[in-house]
């Protein structure tokens, strides 16, 4: 005997299982919700929410969708809804990710050696950081950033905050804690904030630009790594423990430099990119040329907690953040801003978009359990087609499709209808429509009875 299938709202609240408990009291308490009219409850706003951001639906076919589950509502009551739902959409998106007690200051060398010891006894966490812009669809330039954080033993996702185009790449943008280990790209050369960090018990692994990351040995002398580098020209790999710091004041940190020789080829593609990156008219430096064929890693880890080979193949690792960039645009579409620069429908598009990201994830891994997708073993797939499939199961749980009501088509296609415009729609002219007409009546195709003229369009 075949049973019959799950309600929609049932469907949809196994969808919902995935985000936090108390979204009933959240939507209230950001005044999201206040009142049930039309949306009658927490679950249908979120409904509108996961069809706008989550599924990419317009305002017209958000409303067109509800219209089919339960009554008719028109795309501009829906982004009146959805504009209400900026503050709470954030707060849903932090209360979902990990949160972290608060560290020390950096006070003095004293507290910065407790810390590391601290670190020691709670282990470490590797994390890779990064930014990415986001813009709308024909956008001239960056609208926003996406500032994210994954944890490289599962892949999970431990930060996710959007900024303005205004805000760089910065490592304020992060809440880190005792024992982390973070894995930076070159736009993370920030001396003053990498010393603040470290002492904070924090340590890096940041793809070094020398330029703009001064060293010191530890007798406090300005070291060149030019000229130390090119003192070996046999040496493949070579690794100094250095001071690094900002010129403008006396707040170092220890650490080591390791440096990579790149293989033939690839040296001469590096330096191929410098000469091309390099100011019109403008001849980049010896120094410059010659360090572009080596990969500069600085860490604050001490070689007996990784030796120079392990920090150098941690780094490598660090693509997969660029790889959750990538499945947030490809796979989820964040790129396609369904709303304007600047504007309020925008914070509610990407912050949901996100939490769906969230909720997606949280499922695959659900769902994915029994098969190897972190990286503390011997993997067996990525995630990326894991979260075609679960985007395809979960968009009937939040479409309701299988619970369409047949007799609120005639509303949904009201909906739908195009708003009265200067430029009318297409049709035939009325000569051809004759013929047309004529032409069915012989073969029999419409009755003897129907009028040749076209009849008028309302």
């Amino acid at each position: 005997m075949k049973l019959p299938p799950k309600n929609v709202d049932t469907q949809f609240e196994d969808f919902l299982q995935d985000l936090p408990p108390d979204l009933e009291e959240t939507a209230r308490e950001f005044k999201a919700f206040a009142r049930a009219r039309k949306v009658k409850s927490v679950h249908d706003l979120l409904r509108l929410v996961f069809l706008y951001a989550g599924l990419d639906q317009p305002l017209r076919e958000v409303a067109a969708t509800f219209a089919l589950l339960d009554e008719p509502i028109s795309d501009e009551g829906v982004k009146r809804r959805l504009l209400a739902c900026g503050p709470w959409m954030r707060a849903l998106l932090a209360e979902m990710l990990p949160t972290l007690p608060g560290n020390p200051n950096p006070v003095s060398e004293a507290v910065g050696n407790a810390v590391k010891g601290a670190a020691e006894a709670t282990g470490l966490r590797f994390l890779a950081l990064d930014g990415s812009t986001i813009e709308g669809p024909g956008a001239k330039g960056t609208w926003y950033r996406l500032h994210l954080g994954i944890d490289l033993v599962t892949l999970e996702f431990t930060h996710m905050k959007v900024t303005d185009k205004n805000t760089g790449e910065s490592l304020d943008n992060f809440a880190l804690k005792i024992g982390d280990v973070v894995l930076l790209d070159r736009g993370y050369n920030q001396p003053r904030k990498v010393v603040n960090l470290v002492r904070t018990g924090v340590d890096v692994v940041l793809r070094l630009n020398p330029h703009n990351m001064p060293q010191w040995d530890r007798d406090g002398k300005r070291l060149d790594l030019f000229q130390e580098l090119r003192a070996d020209p046999q040496a493949v790999q070579l690794s100094f423990p250095v001071l690094v710091g900002s010129p403008k004041d006396d707040e170092r940190v220890e650490g080591w430099v390791h440096a990579y020789r790149l293989p033939p080829e690839q040296a001469a593609e590096a330096r191929r990119r410098c000469r091309a990156n390099a100011k019109k008219g403008r001849t980049p430096k010896e120094a410059t040329l010659f360090l572009a064929g080596w990969v500069l890693v600085f860490t604050s880890l001490a070689p007996e907690v990784l030796s120079a080979e392990a920090v150098g193949e941690l780094y490598r690792v660090r693509w997969q953040v660029e790889l959750a960039f990538k499945r947030l645009k490809s796979v989820l579409n964040l790129d396609a801003l369904r709303a304007s620069l600047g504007g309020a429908l925008a914070e509610v598009y990407l912050h949901g978009k996100l939490l769906y990201a969230l909720a997606l994830d949280r499922r695959a891994r659900r769902l994915a359990e029994p098969v190897q997708g972190s990286l503390d073993g011997l993997r067996k797939m990525t995630w990326w087609r894991v979260w075609h499939l679960v985007q395809a199961q979960v968009g009937p749980m939040i479409t309701g499709a299988a619970f369409w009501k047949t007799e609120n088509w005639p509303a949904c296609l009201k909906v739908l209808a195009e708003r009265p415009r200067r430029r009318k729609l297409q049709r035939l002219p009325e000569q051809a429509l004759r013929v047309w007409r004529m032409a069915a009546q012989l073969e029999g195709r419409l009755p003897a009875a129907m009028p040749l003229a076209a009849p008028a369009l309302g």
